[in-house]
């Protein structure tokens, strides 16, 4: 039994419907990205499996995770697994934290619902988290509101909240889409090695090649809420199928430096 399985997952707006039957697995420690443009699907599908999607949508399919169906569950029973056994790193993090609350009580919180932890243990340990993330001066850091933490900074609180609770699964959102260059490299090596030493599944969700190279093992190409290609990472950079996943490839900026950093992920 797969850790993961999609099966036939349609998301609807109304009469639009904006992922198109899709299915998939993810085995246990493995890592899957999702690729595709803006309005591709990439996200509602993650949302769908977090069972975060607004009211408005309309979902049908299947969505297994260690074996439970997922869309039978009401949002009090997924709120057990939310932040538990499945977390999730959201693109922009200043976004989804709490502006009124101290980030290391935010880190602290999943700690509290889910394991039942007091406050004032939960904060010992999001103080060690905060080293774990590579946060300078941590004290400081848990005693600080979201507006006072740089954008780098923000995103590694994500990450902490999100491994709190060591789950088995972690989705990323484009983590790192508004962080610069060499912020955005130090936050993906984080992430990378803090998934490999737990043991965790992962799916990524990346417009960016090579981010999606150096982080993943294989990859869903989404393109109007559908899959039109499904593949080992080496495979797709290397022999595309689909027109689609070709175009991807043809338009990405420095198509050599995409393929130096699959060689140097996979050596």
């Amino acid at each position: 039994m797969s850790l993961l399985e999609v099966r036939d997952l349609v998301v609807m707006f109304g009469d639009k419907r904006v992922v198109d039957g899709i299915s998939f697995d993810l085995e246990a420690g493995s890592r899957l990205g999702i690729i595709g443009e803006s309005g591709s699907g990439k996200t509602l599908t993650t949302l769908a499996i977090m069972g975060l999607l607004p009211d408005t949508a309309t979902v049908s399919g299947s969505i297994r995770f260690e074996g439970q169906e997922l869309l039978e569950r009401t949002d009090a029973q997924l709120s057990s697994l939310r932040g538990n056994r499945m977390g999730m790193v959201f693109q922009e993090p200043l976004t989804s934290l709490n502006p009124l609350m101290r980030v290391g009580k935010q880190i602290a919180m999943p700690l509290k619902i889910h394991r039942g932890m007091p406050i004032k243990e939960g904060l010992a340990v999001a103080l060690q988290l905060c080293e774990t993330v590579g946060l300078p001066d941590p004290e400081r850091i848990i005693r600080s509101y979201p507006h006072q933490l740089s954008g780098g900074q923000r995103q590694r609180i994500g990450l902490a909240i999100a491994l709190a609770c060591d789950p088995v699964l972690l989705i990323a959102d484009e983590p790192t889409t508004a962080l610069d260059v060499t912020v955005q490299k130090e936050v993906l090596k984080l992430m990378n090695d803090l998934v490999a030493s737990r043991g965790s599944s992962l799916i990524f969700v990346s417009h960016d090649l090579p981010v999606i190279a150096t982080m993943t093992e294989s990859v869903l190409v989404m393109n109007t809420g559908a899959i039109v290609e499904h593949a080992k990472v080496g495979e797709l950079f290397a022999n595309p199928r689909h027109d689609y996943s070709k175009k991807l490839i043809a338009t990405a900026q420095h198509a050599d430096a995409l393929f130096t950093t699959f060689r140097a992920g996979t050596s």
